[in-house]
């Protein structure tokens, strides 16, 4: 009876600590069906609405391992339910935007708040479950990615009923039933020594300011290059990399990846990756609904196929690994990610729907073998000290990933939608997508 109680209680845990942590991926791909709305209501650009992409990302990269330091200063529980609160302020906020700006930083708000559930809900889970740990941590997983994989057809859904608002009020489920069984049922496991010294705000600032003035500058390429822009990432990029050198705990540590050039470089190759994913993750949508005239739920519909198919092929990828290590799995998910990038030149106005969702669907079992390959390859090259630092790292490169596509995808559908200006994203990938190839060939067998 007591192994029916544990085992009962440790599952309610998972679920209360999920329900939070599916927040960030499903508010980060939602927004993929909703862009066009937004774009229409606020009279934006595209370049001016991929913002709503980059914030969410760069606040998520800042604030994931600073809320994680905070959860053991505060406690995870704490630091667990005023996420939730967070969320949910941002969430009833952002459709009573009364400009672009305030929807902007309600985006930011909303990504700082999913972004401490992460941390704080995985500490609580690897504290509170000794015995079947590793099965905890692999629902967590789906949790997160089924969450991110159907984000975009649950959105299409909504927007189609109730316009872009809804993408913002569906959050609240999921807060108020996470929130209610958080209170009872997770447990509270104090708080460690109060040490704001321990956050690197300068090295956070400094990594802001860079990425920022990168942003600028690559959506300044379509018209009069902003060359104070790349100045300013130029500089404040220098400026990170030094101090971050020379600090005890950093936010990022460039000491190590300097190091550890094998690391270094599975970062890159992840961060390529998700530039090439996120092009199409976030421009088929786009391209969908203003150049084809699908409507939100359609494209919601259209876009199972890409992330369906990676949620489903996952496992295959992990029996591969686990039988020859991430390489082939690496190297299989690469080709299928120049091959359906090559596919997508292939595709004209006069171009079946059929076709779309086949192409849809390589790029899907691409993204499935990547995700799970690389991370492999990642602990395979770290030692299990560094898994924490590592883990944090690997998000961030998804991160840098996902704002750059959004600059690209500003870059290239600024002016115009047609297929034309996609098919420029398409090459602009494709090349990506051949680097990452290479990448992949030269990862050390002892990766696996």
């Amino acid at each position: 009876m007591a192994q029916t109680k544990k085992t009962y209680s440790s599952w309610i845990l998972v679920l209360t600590v999920g329900l939070g942590t599916l927040l960030n991926p499903l508010n980060s791909s939602m927004i993929s069906v909703a862009l066009t709305r937004m774009q229409q209501d606020f009279d934006l650009t595209f370049a001016d609405a991929s913002w709503l992409i980059s914030i969410f990302y760069l606040a998520s990269a800042v604030g994931q391992p600073v809320m994680g330091k905070l959860s053991d200063m505060f406690g995870p529980k704490r630091m667990f339910l005023a996420g939730l609160v967070t969320v949910a302020a941002a969430s009833l906020l952002a459709p009573f935007s009364p400009n672009f700006i305030f929807l902007l930083a309600c985006r930011a708000l909303q990504a700082i708040g999913s972004s401490t559930l992460f941390p704080s809900g995985m500490s609580i889970v690897r504290s509170s479950i000794t015995k079947g740990q590793g099965q905890a941590l692999a629902w967590l997983s789906i949790f997160a990615t089924t969450s991110s994989a159907f984000g975009p057809s649950v959105g299409g859904f909504l927007i189609d009923s109730w316009d872009w608002p809804s993408i913002f009020f569906v959050n609240f489920p999921f807060i108020i039933l996470s929130f209610t069984m958080a209170i009872f049922i997770l447990p509270d496991k104090g708080r460690g020594k109060f040490e704001l010294r321990r956050i690197d705000f300068t090295g956070i600032a400094l990594f802001i300011i860079a990425v920022v003035g990168l942003i600028l500058f690559l959506l300044s390429l379509d018209s009069e290059i902003n060359g104070w822009a790349f100045i300013l990432f130029l500089a404040f990029s220098i400026a990170f990399y030094y101090y971050e050198k020379r600090r005890k705990e950093p936010f990022m540590d460039v000491k190590g990846l300097k190091n550890n050039p094998n690391v270094s470089l599975i970062y890159l190759q992840f961060t390529i990756i998700n530039l090439v994913y996120y092009c199409y993750f976030f421009g088929v949508p786009t391209f969908l609904q203003q150049a084809k005239q699908y409507s939100p739920g359609e494209t919601g519909l259209i876009m199972l196929a890409l992330a369906g198919s990676g949620v489903i092929l996952s496992p295959l990828a992990g029996r591969l690994i686990d039988r020859h290590g991430p390489k082939p799995a690496l190297i299989t998910g690469s080709a299928l990610l120049f091959i359906g990038t090559a596919l997508l030149l292939t595709l004209q106005e006069t171009s079946s729907l059929l076709w779309l969702l086949v192409v849809l669907a390589v790029l899907g079992i691409s993204n499935g073998f990547n995700n799970i390959s690389m991370q492999s390859a990642l602990y395979g090259h770290v030692a299990p000290e560094e898994t924490g630092t590592a883990s944090g790292l690997f998000q961030t490169s998804r991160y840098l990933g996902a704002i750059l596509s959004s600059s690209l995808l500003g870059l290239a559908f600024h002016s115009h939608l047609d297929i034309q200006h996609f098919h420029y994203v398409a090459w602009i990938c494709l090349l990506f997508s051949l680097f990452v190839i290479l990448l992949s060939i030269r990862l050390p067998n002892s990766g696996g």
